[in-house]
């Protein structure tokens, strides 16, 4: 597909090189990023751009764990560094109550992309507040939590028999939560050094918060809400106590060491022969499929996260929505690049290049489904996802979430009702000192 896109971007090139005016070869568009594939990606797309249109766009990008800071020392200083940044989706509500994102609502009604783009996304990357009909994104890069597993193991015959003696039905890809726990629980065999299951633990940003919202979220329970900011009884109903001592269990069944686990160990989980399923990003998906990144490809498979006791299913939100800075001086000429964007033969290339589309229409089809051996886990939790609060405070409530269920799942302290209601009492602070609730 590269070298495809290569040829065709050189025969585009070759035909507009007489037509393109002097004036839009001048007009530049910078895009800011953090350091990893899908920038690279969207580097491949937007040269498509340059070739239609003869307006260069350059996607800058800066390593992850600097992306934030960076980002908005720029934006504090109303620098023009940057026209456009593909952003977190917690940034929306500090960016966008500071003025740093330029209002994008009517552009969001003039092409309804409510409709065109998968609702969840539209909700998480670009809606802010929580159901106002304001919007500050355009949905550019989906992604959320999900799972992979060595089909090799859930496949051996001696196996499978051994499974169905002891649980009472078929080994296979989990059907619920109960199940996930089964599988982890039979495949944890220390004196092997083979073991359940690999989750995310790492907190010091939002790793751990993410693989507890994918249990949350299943188990039928909810951080708060996002329009009143009431969290009690929310973020300490009943439903979370069950689901987080679920991800509890489940860490009594990961390799050893596996306190400050995030994307690199879990798919190192895979590739290493450490366990027989590992949560992670789809984001993160592509290096299991490569034979030279795991040597385990061909037997490696992939699957929604499952459903809870109560049949709810969704997962944690990834990815990242495309913004157009306030402070740019070519927000015309930005306004002009989301048009392309956004229409379904650049999605459908975006998906082709490796990018993962929010658009509805493209996730749906047949085509992108059977493209990958995760597409279809992808598409299936792009309308199934749920993600942390957006309000200017995030970092803070991230900052104490961490510090309530870390020592709870991997030091065994205290229980999860009462690190839940410490954790509403924390949020409830917070929410008071920012003059949310009184």
């Amino acid at each position: 597909m590269r070298k495809t896109m290569t040829s065709m971007l050189a025969g585009i090139g070759l035909v507009l090189a007489c037509g393109t005016s002097v004036h839009a070869q001048d007009k530049e568009l910078t895009i800011f990023w953090a350091e990893w594939d899908p920038a690279n990606y969207l580097q491949e797309l937007v040269n498509l751009y340059e070739a239609e249109s003869g307006v260069k766009v350059t996607v800058e990008t800066t390593p992850w764990p600097d992306f934030q800071t960076k980002a908005f020392t720029e934006f504090n200083a109303k620098g023009s560094a940057y026209d456009m940044v593909v952003g977190d989706s917690q940034w929306i509500g500090a960016a966008s109550e500071a003025g740093h994102y330029v209002d994008l609502t009517d552009f969001f009604n003039k092409h309804n992309l409510k409709e065109v783009m998968a609702p969840a996304t539209v909700k998480y990357y670009a809606e802010y507040p929580s159901n106002s009909g304001k919007y500050w994104s355009i949905p550019a890069e989906g992604d959320a939590v999900g799972w992979s597993y060595r089909k090799d193991w859930f496949e051996d015959p001696k196996e499978m028999e051994a499974f169905k003696a002891k649980y009472g039905y078929d080994l296979g890809v989990p059907k619920d939560w109960k199940q996930l726990r089964d599988i982890a629980e039979f495949f944890h065999r220390p004196d092997e050094k083979r073991y359940g299951v690999a989750i995310y633990t790492d907190n010091s940003y939002d790793a751990l918060v993410m693989g507890v919202e994918n249990a949350i979220f299943s188990f039928g329970g909810e951080l708060g809400d996002y329009s009143t900011y009431k969290v009690d009884g929310i973020i300490n109903s009943e439903q979370n106590v069950k689901a987080l001592e679920a991800y509890k269990e489940l860490y009594s069944f990961t390799p050893p060491g596996w306190a400050k686990a995030f994307f690199i160990e879990d798919n190192q989980a895979i590739t290493e022969n450490l366990a027989a399923m590992s949560m992670n990003y789809f984001a993160f998906f592509p290096a299991l499929i490569n034979e030279a990144s795991n040597p385990n490809a061909k037997a490696t498979g992939f699957f929604a996260n499952p459903p809870g006791p109560n049949g709810d299913q969704f997962a944690a939100l990834g990815g990242q929505g495309i913004s157009v800075i306030s402070y740019s001086q070519n927000q015309e000429e930005a306004m002009k690049f989301l048009e392309w964007f956004i229409k379904d033969e650049t999605q459908k290339k975006w998906a082709e290049l490796g990018g993962y589309t929010a658009s509805a229409k493209v996730l749906e089809s047949p085509e992108f489904q059977n493209a990958t051996p995760y597409n279809k886990a992808f598409y299936e939790t792009m309308f199934k996802v749920k993600d942390f609060w957006a309000t200017p405070e995030y970092a803070e409530l991230l900052i104490q979430m961490n510090q309530r269920v870390y020592p709870y799942i991997t030091g065994n302290q205290g229980t999860a009702k009462e690190v839940l209601d410490a954790l509403a009492a924390d949020w409830n602070a917070t929410f008071k000192k920012y003059n949310r609730v009184k």
